[in-house]
């Protein structure tokens, strides 16, 4: 009952993801990757689970969290040379390393869950 509630919670939280990056300039890339995130953890609400998939998406934003954790002005710039200023002052990210920083935080959200549900599915 947990886990339902839990998938349908984070379905719901990445549809509205999916939402709010539809006027960004990088669309292209972060609603298919919400949407994508969204509807496995949609169909892990009603126990259809996808262990293949689940690897291969996690995988994927695994890979690209690391790209930003360290590119230019990415995470590590933000802890190491910014001083980790708050991310959340204002929805509009006017630093470059406010926009990677909450991305490689979305991706990890998004990786937990669907880890989540690899892991359920191993048991």
């Amino acid at each position: 009952m947990l886990l339902t509630i839990l998938n349908a919670f984070f379905c719901i939280s990445f549809i509205g993801f999916a939402y709010v990056n539809l006027n960004d300039g990088d669309s292209w890339l972060w609603v298919p990757i919400y949407l994508v995130a969204a509807g496995l953890c949609g169909l892990a609400a009603f126990n259809l689970f996808y262990p293949i998939i689940y690897i291969i998406a996690v995988s994927f934003y695994l890979i690209y969290a690391a790209r930003l954790f360290f590119s230019k002005d990415g995470v590590l710039d933000w802890i190491k040379v910014y001083g980790r200023p708050s991310l959340v002052e204002s929805m509009q990210a006017t630093k470059p390393y406010i926009e990677k920083a909450r991305e490689f935080f979305g991706l990890l959200i998004i990786s937990a869950a669907l880890g989540m549900n690899y892991f359920i599915t191993m048991i």
